[in-house]
């Protein structure tokens, strides 16, 4: 089984992790049967990361991930979980809740909703503005103390934010949107982690299925799709990023690889301490991820592909603009 280290005091994870929001919401209908088979096939196939967060569909991710691991023992898995995301019934975003109060009663939710004794990493989905992050991080490390949690991680955090929640308590890793379509990290986020041994956990590295060869020109979104509600994936900026991910689709050619496994292969080349989310709804989708593994990029795979996309080469912000301002700086 190849495993990467999650931060040097975070578990062992690994190298792809099975990101399962897609099942449950936001990017419109998924089939329950066929959600739980492919958490099963990416078990069965080594992975050992599952992250969820309690607010995808509001809790229907991890009941769907509980029942998932009905028949696999909790030990072989580590479970990353989100919190903190505050919605209405109708799914109307309202912000975020760091306040003590609601990491633990957030997480006592969490542990009864996934039928377990702990999990393995715990953070809030972002940062409250209204909260001090040692305050939010302090509450997880009573968990830790506890037996609650594992590690604590973070989430779309900033360099300032990263190095505060640092010196209350050890940081296993940073949950951040990292990708060919989204390199903003590089500059000054990344560099941070690698000073303070934290790991990075990179989800979208797809971009949302954008890089992809399943992606249609002039897409129609349903209603309840976020990215249909989202600048880098509508109107004229779509059209640019897909041309940009044609770019990509030129050199996997080259290379007898699908653009998928040629963004995921990227990914696994920027450095043992990064761990990518495979966003995988269905099991032909996670087979397809877990080639990436069979075709690592070359040193001079990864320049050309590089060079041909550089880092502030797509257009339009990765959030809907209600939720911009919550984001890492230098990120969007």
């Amino acid at each position: 089984m190849l495993h990467r280290a999650l931060g040097t005091t975070g578990p062992q994870v690994s190298a792809l992790g099975l990101g399962c929001m897609g099942m449950s919401a936001l990017y419109g209908p998924a089939d329950r049967d066929e959600s739980l088979a492919t958490v099963h096939a990416a078990l069965d196939a080594g992975i050992t990361l599952l992250d969820t967060g309690d607010f995808y569909g509001m809790g229907h991710n991890e009941l769907l991930i509980r029942d998932a691991l009905r028949h696999h023992r909790r030990d072989e898995v580590q479970l990353s979980v989100k919190f903190g995301a505050l919605r209405r019934p109708d799914g109307t975003f309202l912000g975020y809740d760091g306040r003590p109060e609601a990491v633990h009663t957030s997480l006592a939710y969490s542990l009864q909703r996934l039928g377990t004794d702990h999990i393995d990493v715990y953070r809030i989905a972002r940062c409250d503005p209204q909260v001090p992050i040692e305050e939010t991080v302090g509450a997880i490390s009573e968990a830790v103390s506890a037996g609650y949690v594992r590690h604590i991680g973070l989430s779309e955090a900033g360099c300032q934010s990263i190095r505060r929640a640092a010196a209350v308590a050890p940081i296993a890793d940073l949950q951040i949107e990292y990708s060919l379509l989204g390199r903003g990290i590089e500059a000054h986020i990344l560099p941070v982690c690698r000073e303070l041994g934290i790991a990075t956990t990179a989800y979208g590295v797809l971009a949302r299925g954008l890089i992809s060869d399943n992606w249609p020109r002039h897409r129609a979104f349903t209603p309840d799709d976020v990215r249909g509600h989202t600048p880098r994936y509508t109107g004229a900026n779509a059209e640019y990023n897909l041309d940009l991910v044609d770019t990509v689709r030129a050199l996997a050619k080259q290379r007898g690889a699908t653009v998928a496994q040629t963004a995921i292969a990227w990914a696994l080349a920027k450095g043992p301490d990064i761990v990518p989310l495979i966003g995988a709804r269905t099991r032909e989708r996670l087979a397809e991820a877990l080639g990436a593994l069979d075709a690592p990029l070359s040193p001079e795979e990864l320049t050309r592909i590089e060079e041909a996309i550089p880092a502030d080469a797509a257009r339009g912000d990765r959030y809907p603009a209600d939720q911009m301002r919550y984001l890492a700086p230098h990120t969007a």
